[in-house]
């Protein structure tokens, strides 16, 4: 386990691959949404809980909800169907 903050990676004129998001998060995607910003997508690592990742500040304050590990969002252009 390493002690380096999770990180929040945006993207906004071109959605990232299935492969570069899940080599962002660390595993496998799920998606999930921001409680404040209904057109903003969120790309979280399925497993982060049992793997306990460590919490990530900036995207439990977009989402609304508790978040572990590095996150993937998705705006504008970026969005995925």
């Amino acid at each position: 386990m390493t002690n380096e903050a999770p990180t929040l990676t945006t993207f906004e004129t071109k959605p990232p691959t299935l492969q570069e998001a899940q080599d962002i998060v660390g595993g496998y995607v799920e998606m999930t949404y921001s409680a404040t910003q209904p057109d903003v997508q969120i790309l979280v690592n399925e497993d982060g809980i049992s793997l306990a990742l460590g919490a990530n500040p900036a995207a439990t304050i977009l989402c609304g909800k508790h978040i572990v590990g590095n996150v993937v969002v998705l705006k504008g252009a970026a969005l995925w169907d």
